[in-house]
């Protein structure tokens, strides 16, 4: 079976890997368990300077990046699919398979990225990831491709390659032979069998009492049945009090 491939759009190569080459993420990738594409927008660039963005129709400040110049890297990366396969995967296959990767853009006013977006991507065979820069890319090469745009979060970046690296991470550690401990990245919030939905519970160690603060006794009385209650009691309270809004989601699916 070949790795799941990521493939990124960027002006900045150099950005990657980046934190992603270190860890469990950079030990899955040097073992060949995911696999990572960078391609330079500017290669496609049409003029000697290697100009990617010109300025907005209808005035405004800053610049946007040219549909001509994006919609060519797309395209390439697309190409990249059936020309240049991951390993262990026929390039036949490869070409059934490119129409399955999605093409994503990171931006502020896409989808928010979730668990279960991050479940989905990472049980395709991919994604090719475009990373915007200056105000932003020409609304036309996004429509035109069927871009799905993607935000991490309700704040603004100096780009799209933090975002890109982000959902890559979350993406990598989910696939299989990753991550040392298989059950530990079912343990966390959004992810506990039991608690999908919810915010972590509080979690301790060694020593059992720190600066005058002893651990919760329920977790060092080994009634395992009673952690499992007191956790998920927890884990609730946390997200009720901290985001109404997953807690309003969680409860609606409770019903």
């Amino acid at each position: 079976m070949a790795p799941w491939r990521s493939q990124v759009l960027t002006i900045f190569p150099e950005m990657f890997p980046g934190p992603l080459g270190l860890s469990l993420a950079g030990k899955a990738l040097e073992r060949g368990l995911w696999a990572l594409d960078v391609l330079d927008i500017r290669d496609f660039a049409r003029d000697k300077h290697r100009s990617v963005d010109d300025t907005p129709f209808g005035g405004g400040a800053g610049m946007v990046m040219r549909p001509d110049v994006v919609d060519t890297a797309l395209a390439a990366a697309a190409q990249r699919w059936q020309q240049e396969p991951a390993q262990g995967l026929a390039r036949e296959s490869a070409g059934d398979q490119a129409g399955d990767v999605p093409v994503i853009y990171l931006s502020p006013r896409g989808r928010l990225l979730t668990q279960d977006l991050v479940r989905d991507l990472a049980a395709a065979p991919g994604v090719t990831l475009l990373c915007g820069r200056y105000e932003g890319v020409d609304q036309r090469v996004l429509e035109a491709r069927g871009v799905l745009e993607v935000s991490v979060g309700d704040y603004i970046l100096s780009g799209g390659e933090p975002a890109a690296l982000v959902l890559m991470d979350a993406v990598v550690r989910l696939l299989p032979g990753v991550m040392g401990n298989e059950v530990s990245s079912g343990e966390e919030s959004f992810g506990a069998e039991g608690f999908e939905g919810l915010l972590e519970y509080p979690l301790y160690t060694r020593p059992a009492e720190w600066q005058g603060r002893t651990v919760p006794e329920v977790l060092t009385s080994g009634h395992h049945e009673k952690v499992r209650q007191w956790r998920r009691a927890q884990a609730e309270e946390i997200t009720r009090t901290r985001r109404p809004d997953l807690w309003a989601r969680y409860t609606k699916g409770q019903r």
